[in-house]
């Protein structure tokens, strides 16, 4: 039985490279599953005023959300290893904040 789980899909769009150009135009879409409510998660993400703009937590809470997801969907894959330990007390602190 296949766990329930949110359905998203994100356009990431490439507005300017760091000399100023803005050509070529780059974009990607992609379709993902997440087992939490994204949108919440950057709310209490900003509302802990813990980054200097809410762009920054936007930024901080999508990357966690996605990085995270991945983690335990393939906990078992030897790259995880070393935060198997960590991740969750660090995923403790942050709710704690």
């Amino acid at each position: 039985m296949e766990k329930r789980a949110n359905k998203y899909y994100l356009t990431l769009s490439l507005k300017q490279y760091a000399n100023g150009e803005t050509e070529p135009a780059k974009e990607l879409g992609i379709e993902f599953t997440n087992h939490d409510e994204i949108f919440g998660i950057i709310e209490r993400i900003k509302d802990k005023n813990i980054f200097e703009n809410d762009s920054e937590a936007t930024q901080f809470a999508l990357g966690l959300k996605l990085f995270s997801e991945m983690k335990l969907k393939h906990r078992k894959n030897p790259l995880f290893e070393e935060l198997n330990e960590v991740f969750p007390v660090f995923m403790k602190k942050l709710k704690s904040m």
